[in-house]
């Protein structure tokens, strides 16, 4: 087990490509073995931590989809101690337990921990990532209410998304937006992370995810795919970092990732879309509307809580 985390570790911080990683991306697309599964966790790990303009170019090649433009040449960042041994933390600490908000407030904050140069990274990132700037020029998300949706005729997009939140306790928003300062952060990352709290759980409705353990992976590489979301790189990287020597788990979260990265590249920007418009319209209606096929899920969306 020192042995994988040590070959991991290195390869995340050299990433694909370079002198010390040189087939990690034939690694992304072979049967899963302890040669294949650590080397392309680590690439995606890499991309989450170190060079956030090479998600397109890594996670292209875990779905075995054509490859993005080549990536940017710029000196990768660094990935410190401190950084590792948090990851480490969060996987020995998996399968103990451990709530979904426990795990979420571990892996966000894992950003603590990232080179100092990784935010203007992500900046150039976002900027220029399809969908946002057109997003963003429409101003600070304001927030849903419930009793908006409950207005809403049965049936309706609201109706379905008050009935999801009420039904599962969630809350609205997933966090607090305010709570965690989000107008603080420099544009456009006050408003992306703003309007993922906001548009979480109606992404799960409208792309066809579950709200199960497997589909919850998979819609971060949905997400991931759609704006490139920094937590939700983390998230795939912390994942398949846990599964990396385990090659039937892996073969599943790895699989699923890559089924809803190819959905979310194939599935027009979905940021900017005015839902107060179409909340009225059924589930069926508006994904004709936007362009949006329901994701197809390699394996039943409830596989982990049936093995529980």
């Amino acid at each position: 087990m020192a042995d994988n985390r040590v070959l991991h570790t290195r390869l995340m911080r050299a990433g694909p490509g370079s002198p010390a990683s040189p087939v990690l991306f034939d690694a992304l697309r072979r049967p899963a073995s302890r040669e294949v599964m650590i080397p392309a966790a680590a690439a995606v790990a890499h991309a989450a931590f170190a060079a956030p303009w090479r998600v397109p170019e890594i996670l292209d090649h875990l779905s075995g989809l054509a490859p993005s433009a080549p990536a940017p040449s710029r000196p990768v960042l660094e990935v410190g101690e401190p950084l590792v041994e948090a990851l480490w933390a969060i996987v020995d600490g998996a399968g103990g337990g451990r709530s979904a908000l426990e795990f979420t407030q571990a892996t966000a904050a894992l950003a603590g921990h990232l080179d100092p140069g990784f935010r203007e990274a992500l900046l150039e990132v976002s900027r220029s990532w399809p969908g946002v700037a057109e997003a963003v020029a429409q101003g600070w998300p304001e927030p849903f209410t419930l009793e908006a949706l409950a207005a809403a005729p049965a049936g309706s997009l609201a109706g379905e998304f008050h009935d999801l939140i009420v039904r599962n306790g969630f809350d609205l928003e997933v966090l607090d937006r305010d709570a965690l300062s989000l107008r603080d952060l420099p544009p456009p990352l006050d408003y992306l992370n703003a309007r993922i709290l906001q548009v979480h759980d109606l992404w799960h409705l409208v792309g066809g995810y579950h709200t199960t353990g497997l589909h919850e992976i998979a819609i971060s590489a949905f997400q991931l795919a759609q704006f490139g979301h920094a937590y939700s790189a983390s998230v795939l990287a912390v994942t398949l970092a846990s599964a990396s020597v385990e090659p039937v788990r892996y073969g599943v979260l790895s699989g699923v990732i890559a089924a809803a990265w190819g959905h979310g590249r194939i599935t027009p920007p979905l940021l900017g879309v005015d839902w107060p418009a179409v909340w009225a319209e059924p589930i069926g209606t508006v994904r004709e509307r936007l362009g949006v096929t329901a994701f197809e899920s390699p394996w039943p969306a409830d596989l982990f809580e049936r093995a529980a």
